[in-house]
């Protein structure tokens, strides 16, 4: 099930034809509310924003190449309930996926929920948007697309998108409800608009925009720029496998750690109510330590930073989908996207499941199954 519409592009403006689009989906009453990114007065952030009136739409700018959290986190929030209204909600394609698996792990439903997913080009750190922003961040996203489609690529002065960016092989959505299509598209005339599912159609048919079609143009710059995404992951796992290969890699790896916890909060899929490592568990008594230092000589503190990551990497490893979010709050810039990916390609490739590919997937270790993992059990087919 598939219908392609086309959105005319008024005056060669991206983002005020999408602002206008989003604007008809709050007036034509099927939609009660709006979770969209949205520019904020206070220094010039871009942040998701629930909007209920159609006049407050015009600060609304999903092309901002900027990441500030993953909205799954709070389209869970919204969703733990029984909604009586329907929201739609506009995501990157990490985000959709993220909220795949909060659903997977009943942490949100898909109910009263339309999935409106975007062609994603990546986005720069938040430090980075500040300075590529400066004083006006929609001329700023405009810049940014416009640099992009004219093959000047994502790079500006001595600034580039994200890591977790440039490695990721999905830059257009696959799970949303609709898509809006930039990629391969001539956006100074058009934007494309696809129907994915009963919910997308039924939305599509009532807006009586002129139907569309995906050439072989947008077929084939999608696979050059997955494939480009790809040559750059496969590098960065090799790169990272060989930094991390021994305990004391890791060690020097994560050395700037100091137990902040933010890659933890800002993990969309990490949904713990309670963490081992807030709790009483690891707060030593202070002559534990001085023992520690004694056997030891020297201990680094705080401690218990490697033991942190390597739980949440066995924890989380299998939910994964690489936004990035991690590194993105880290405050001494440890890569920590690079080892999460890293690590979630074996796990996930181990157990033949991909994160945020499918609500049919059931999570590793959820079920039980007779006929698995024959080379260790020493069973049969």
């Amino acid at each position: 099930m598939a219908k392609t519409v086309k959105i005319e592009v008024k005056e060669q403006n991206l983002l005020a034809t999408l602002q206008k689009f989003f604007k008809t989906l709050l007036q034509n009453g099927d939609i009660d509310a709006l979770l969209v990114p949205q520019h904020l007065p206070m220094k010039n952030s871009v942040m998701p924003t629930l909007v209920a009136d159609p006049e407050k739409i015009d600060g609304v700018d999903p092309l901002a190449p900027v990441f500030p959290m993953n909205s799954a986190k709070v389209v869970s929030k919204l969703t733990r309930r029984p909604l009586d209204e329907k929201i739609a909600v506009v995501l990157r394609p990490c985000e959709i996926r993220a909220f795949i698996e909060l659903v997977k792990l009943k942490q949100g439903e898909t109910e009263n929920v339309v999935l409106i997913g975007m062609d994603c080009y990546g986005a720069y750190g938040n430090v980075d948007y500040t300075r590529f922003a400066g004083d006006d961040g929609s001329d700023a996203s405009l810049r940014f697309y416009e640099n992009v489609v004219s093959g000047k690529g994502t790079a500006w002065e001595d600034i580039d998108i994200s890591p977790a960016c440039k490695a990721c092989e999905h830059p257009v959505p696959e799970h949303a409800d609709m898509v809006i299509g930039f990629v391969g598209v001539d956006t100074k005339d058009q934007l494309l608009l696809k129907a994915i599912t009963a919910s997308g159609e039924n939305l599509l048919e009532k807006l009586g925009l002129p139907e569309g079609e995906e050439t072989e143009d947008r077929k084939k710059a999608i696979e050059n720029l997955v494939s480009e995404r790809i040559s750059y992951r496969d590098k960065m796992f090799d790169e990272t496998s060989e930094a991390t290969s021994d305990i004391k890699k890791l060690t020097a790896y994560l050395g700037n750690c100091v137990n902040c916890y933010n890659c933890r909060v800002a993990c969309p899929v990490c949904y713990c109510k309670e963490c081992v490592f807030v709790t009483d568990v690891f707060d030593h008594e202070p002559s534990q330590y001085l023992k520690w230092a004694k056997r030891k000589g020297i201990i680094k503190m705080p401690t218990d930073t490697i033991f942190y990551h390597m739980t949440r990497l066995a924890h989380m490893s299998t939910a994964c989908i690489g936004c990035g979010q991690c590194s993105n709050a880290c405050p001494n810039d440890i890569p920590v996207m690079e080892i999460f990916r890293t690590i979630a390609s074996y796990t996930q490739k181990a157990f033949d499941y991909e994160a945020g590919r499918s609500l049919e997937d059931e999570p590793p270790l959820s079920v039980f199954r007779e006929v698995e993992y024959n080379e260790l059990t020493g069973g049969k087919d």
